[in-house]
């Protein structure tokens, strides 16, 4: 999709002028704009898929209610191939764009202004399955990383059984997960910070059920990965507080997620193809081995 195409669903549905437009480098299953009139700023998501916003709009109207700094939604619909969803524009960057301008003070700030949003966020009455299990989450992730890793061939998919085997490690605890809502997408990106604090969170197309660590842990791996230091995640676990147990759970969804990073090195998302190459594939495959004895030195209290 192009900028031509955007201008025209932007001003069909809204009887604005643009005066600017901007492909966003967000969103690998959306289109995302950033649209200027001559006195506002907005921004247009659009997606092929019919009726691809309803969840979206739902979940930021509750969040909006739970005082959950996220974009207002301004309209939604569909114009020919598209569906489409125009929202109000918070100013500010991914964190993971602006880490290294932050001190320790602002990271200790944001993540706890980000684990009381999360706690809110818990408080939601969110109806689940009566069959769900945090375990089913947890073989989803792993049977899908699998079967990319499979299939692009750049990384051992023995990874995926020495998981599966620390996965009945920590069954038990596993096990009494129960269904809490949580932001599960928001690492070093969909979090804006604007002048070294939180000013909003983007894409949300879901909400997570489970447990929370796993932002926390998707965070750390998503630090890694662009080689930047963790202590952000160091303050967000000072703030959660996890006992033994669940600091032990916390590293395994951090080895969780680095196999679903290499699961997706190669993929094609619409237009855009996550990069690999010699120095990704060995990043990450030392990601994995410093979590592994991560886990080991865990086992050892």
């Amino acid at each position: 999709m192009d900028c031509k195409e955007a201008i025209a669903i932007f001003e069909n549905n809204t009887k604005k002028s643009v005066v600017q437009i901007e492909r966003c480098s967000i969103g690998i299953a959306n289109y995302v704009f950033a649209v200027s009139t001559a006195a506002e700023k907005f921004i247009l998501r659009c997606s092929k898929e019919r009726d691809a916003y309803e969840a979206t709009a739902d979940w930021l109207n509750k969040l909006s209610v739970c005082e959950i700094p996220v974009p207002v939604v301004l309209s939604k619909g569909t114009d020919g191939d598209h569906s489409f969803l125009i929202l109000s524009y918070i100013p500010g960057d991914d964190i993971g764009t602006v880490y290294n301008e932050l001190n320790d003070d602002e990271k200790k700030q944001i993540a706890k202004e980000v684990v009381a949003i999360q706690r809110r966020v818990s408080r939601m009455d969110i109806a689940t399955d009566r069959d769900w299990t945090w375990n089913d989450f947890i073989d989803e992730l792993l049977d899908r990383a699998h079967a990319r890793i499979k299939r692009n061939r750049h990384f051992d998919t023995d990874k995926i059984h020495t998981l599966k085997k620390l996965q009945q490690e920590i069954k038990e605890y596993l096990d009494a997960v129960r269904p809490t809502p949580y932001l599960d997408d928001i690492s070093t990106k969909n979090l804006l910070i604007y002048g070294g604090k939180v000013s909003g969170i983007i894409d949300v197309d879901w909400i997570g059920l489970g447990d929370m660590l796993t932002f926390a842990a998707l965070t750390r791996v998503a630090l890694l990965n662009m080689d930047l230091d963790t202590k952000y995640v160091d303050d967000l676990l000072d703030e959660i507080h996890p006992n033994a147990i669940e600091y032990k759970a916390f590293v395994f969804y951090c080895l969780l997620y680095c196999v679903d990073f290499m699961g997706e090195r190669g993929m094609q998302f619409l237009d855009k193809e996550v990069p690999v190459n010699e120095g990704i594939v060995k990043r990450l495959n030392d990601i994995f081995d410093i979590l592994m004895r991560e886990w080991n030195r865990c086992c050892e209290w």
